[in-house]
């Protein structure tokens, strides 16, 4: 770990000083990836040095958080970090709250507290009748209790539109006000993140057949998006068909072996809709030939599994809600997102496990995503966000034949363009006028037939 700070992480630090001279709430908002667990560290030195705290306690969404945040505290302490028993802090998943004796909240009343929220938007709530259980319990156990508090997030907002704890709106226009603020475009030109590179998965061409046990009809669409929103096919049952998921998985694969060129251990992540899905996943990447660790809420010593994976050269982790907020794998520069879940601070975050940099030459990562129209949205607020000679939006075009519904017989094939090979990056305004540059049109035949498709269904 370097012993500098980066430039926003020393200016945040100073202004927190003054801050706490007068307020004992602190709220930072800073991009994932961006190094919150360090700042949260300097932090708790500093007020440790100068004798205004005698504790300090860390909350977290994930065990694997917490680990990292044991583990950074340490070495920036430089002192024993995990028990309040015999040391001088520790960190906790928010989900333990509950569970905690009576003995552990006085702590903050018997004893001068610094208390720091990781990803705080979990969060919910001003008042007990409007929070969710964990938000609950900042404000009746913590939020006066505390000397100090520290509220950290790199998606500082929910999707059930509810206030997040220890944060503040303006009045009347609800936004929220942060005490320091570090953007992911800030963070891109400080040469703090890797600059994004998202790759829409999309098909001019598709032919969805739809057969019953008398007749059988053929139906086009001129995209994703089209075919979403005409016809009975769902996105899930796209995230399932094998012929989808080896294209999209090829183009991850080619991307990888391209950045294992300059960073031999360069890992890919695949982020899976569930247990099911993220196996069937795992099976074609070793039709491929491909090294890969699969990590669920059912596997085995899981965060021993994804710590391993952290420093060795295994080319894949298929993940189902483990590789999420603050897990800290720095290798990761490429990422196939293949949840079924459509939220832009799932989709944000997840993008941020693949935006940190392990040194000054690896600049960018790489994201696929099928082109699923709120996923589209999601990119391309995401690119307007960048540094306009960084953004980059590009629209992958595939060529695929399915030949037989619920066949395992894998006939994928890829043709097509991007942006990154053709001209300028691509925005909202000229996709579709590239896409129809195209003069052989690649095809895309679904066969699905009734059963097929109630059988996908029924797997969701």
């Amino acid at each position: 770990m370097s012993t500098r700070l980066r430039r926003w992480q020393a200016e945040c630090l100073e202004l927190a000083k003054i801050h706490y001279l007068l307020h004992s709430d602190f709220f930072v908002q800073a991009t994932p990836a961006s190094g919150k667990t360090r700042l949260a560290a300097e932090m708790t030195r500093w007020l440790l040095e100068e004798g205004h705290i005698d504790f300090v306690i860390c909350f977290a969404p994930t065990r694997e958080v917490v680990a990292g945040i044991q583990r950074t505290f340490t070495v920036v302490l430089n002192q024993r970090f995990g028990d309040t028993l015999a040391s001088v802090g520790a960190a906790y998943t928010y989900q333990s709250m509950e569970y905690h004796p009576e003995d552990f909240w006085t702590l903050f009343t018997e004893h001068r507290t610094l208390t720091i929220f990781d990803e705080i938007h979990h969060c919910a709530g001003h008042d007990p009748l409007l929070s969710n259980t964990w938000g609950q319990q900042i404000i009746q156990r913590i939020q006066n209790a505390a000397t100090y508090t520290l509220a950290l997030s790199g998606t500082p907002w929910r999707s059930d539109e509810l206030p997040i704890a220890l944060a503040r709106y303006s009045d009347p226009e609800g936004k929220l006000i942060c005490d320091y603020r570090y953007d992911l475009k800030t963070a891109i030109q400080d040469g703090v993140c890797r600059s994004p590179r998202i790759t829409l998965i999309d098909n001019p061409l598709i032919r969805l057949t739809e057969e019953n046990e008398s007749t059988a009809s053929v139906r086009a669409f001129s995209s994703f998006q089209q075919l979403l929103s005409e016809s009975p096919v769902s996105y899930e049952d796209l995230l399932r068909h094998d012929d989808i998921l080896n294209a999209v998985l090829d183009l991850g694969i080619d991307r990888l072996n391209k950045e294992r060129n300059s960073v031999p251990n360069a890992g890919g992540l695949v982020v899976a809709t569930d247990i099911e899905h993220a196996h069937q996943i795992a099976e074609l990447l070793l039709h491929k030939g491909e090294s890969y660790v699969v990590v669920t809420s059912q596997t085995p010593k899981a965060h021993q599994l994804i710590d391993q994976f952290r420093y060795n050269s295994t080319r894949w982790i298929v993940a189902v809600s483990m590789i999420s907020e603050g897990t800290d794998i720095q290798r990761l520069c490429v990422c196939t997102y293949l949840s079924r879940i459509r939220t832009e601070l799932h989709y944000r975050q997840v993008l941020g496990r693949i935006l940190r940099k392990m040194g000054d030459s690896d600049v960018t990562a790489w994201l696929y995503v099928i082109a699923e129209p709120l996923l589209r949205k999601y990119s391309q607020r995401i690119a307007d966000d960048l540094p306009e000679d960084q953004a980059m939006l590009q629209t992958q075009k595939l060529n695929l034949r399915l030949e037989q519904a619920g066949s395992n017989q894998m006939s994928s094939t890829q043709k097509g363009e991007s942006a990154a090979d053709n001209g300028p990056p691509l925005s909202a305004e000229n996709i579709n006028e590239r896409e129809m540059l195209s003069l052989e049109p690649p095809l895309l035949t679904l066969s699905f037939s009734e059963y097929y498709r109630q059988h996908l269904l029924s797997l969701i």
